[in-house]
């Protein structure tokens, strides 16, 4: 299959797993693409076309980080690639890395929504993609029971009446953004509460949400692939985020460490809650931060953790999910267009 990769630059972007699906289905024979979010042209007459790079079929990836390497060589220039002649376009640029570049956010999802009526396989669907865009808001949509109490507003009184009554302790952060940047959390010996509070509400939504005590012992990254969490070899692509010392937050670009965790019926019940709705709407890849009982965050647009999976002994399962993708082709092959794009996303 000829599958591409949308990532936020292919010239910046790092090994993680991103990379290390890219190098798995190039192991496995596919004709594999990386582009920008930058990288695509419209024109009315005629198919999306994109600018992208790949590495020939003989090359031989000793690695995902070789692979990588191999795809952002200099001589290495982009090609001009018609999107309607692919199998798959896999769309994984994270919109809150875009510093300094908000035209960029929302591109990959948009320019995915068109590439997907000309009878592209788009993952996640991009109909979803845009649903769910604001994944914290989105995340509001699931049942309360497997949820901390929150509050999302820029209204200050508001944001102060719930922590008064969160007994002046609640994280605080921006209703869109990742990696833990201006997450805050605010106890009673905070001072600076009303800057924080100012500060955050001039750039946006903001959203305040109960302290969970547990968050103490790490939050766990659960993985799931058309509603299921992953597994293989008896072992599940479940991963716990340690915080370092000093810290709550719990993102591996803050310095968090990788540990394993066996499934817990609590997170069990939040993945049996949560999948009916990321398979009805399309969702194939997403990820569950989860701390003890309560889902804290869902991530619908770039899921990752997979490159730490090694440091804890788990396979690396992107062989999973390229088999995934491999039978959606098929499936899509076999019943030529009676399948739509949400519903092939999320079938075994």
């Amino acid at each position: 299959m000829k599958i591409c990769f949308v990532l936020n630059d292919v010239a910046t972007e790092k090994n993680g797993t991103s990379t290390a699906l890219m190098s798995m289905a190039h192991q496995r024979g596919h004709e594999v693409y990386a582009m920008g979010v930058g990288d695509f042209t419209f024109h009315h007459n005629e198919p999306i076309s994109i600018n992208a790079v790949s590495v020939p079929k003989s090359f031989k990836s000793k690695s995902p980080q070789k692979f990588l390497e191999a795809l952002q060589e200099k001589k290495n220039k982009p090609k001009k690639i018609n999107s309607s002649k692919l199998d798959v376009l896999f769309i994984r640029n994270n919109p809150t890395e875009e510093e300094g570049r908000q035209w960029a956010e929302q591109a990959g999802v948009a320019f995915g929504r068109m590439i997907q009526q000309h009878d592209v396989l788009v993952l996640n669907d991009a109909y979803a993609l845009s649903h769910a865009f604001i994944d914290k808001l989105y995340f509001e949509e699931l049942p309360q029971e497997i949820k901390p109490d929150s509050i999302i507003t820029r209204d200050k009184d508001q944001l102060l009446d719930f922590w008064e009554k969160q007994d002046k302790k609640m994280v605080l952060k921006p209703l869109e953004g990742s990696g833990g940047q201006d997450v805050y959390l605010i106890d009673k010996h905070e001072k600076n509460v009303n800057q924080i509070i100012d500060h955050l509400s001039s750039q946006g939504y903001v959203i305040a949400q109960e302290f969970l005590p547990a968050v103490k012992d790490g939050d766990v990254r659960v993985l799931l692939l058309n509603g299921k969490i992953m597994e293989k070899d008896d072992k599940k692509a479940i991963i716990r985020r340690v915080a370092g010392e000093g810290e709550f937050r719990s993102n591996f670009a803050l310095g968090a460490t990788a540990d394993s965790s066996d499934l817990t019926p609590e997170m069990q019940r939040i993945v049996d809650l949560t999948a009916p709705k990321l398979i009805r709407d399309g969702l194939f890849f997403v990820g569950l931060d989860i701390v003890k009982d309560k889902l804290i965050e869902i991530n619908v647009l770039s899921p990752g953790g997979m490159e730490h999976f090694k440091d804890i002994g788990l396979p690396p399962f992107t062989d999973y999910v390229i088999e995934a993708i491999e039978r959606k082709v098929e499936y899509k092959n076999m019943y030529k267009g009676q399948l739509s794009n949400r519903t092939l996303a999320t079938m075994d």
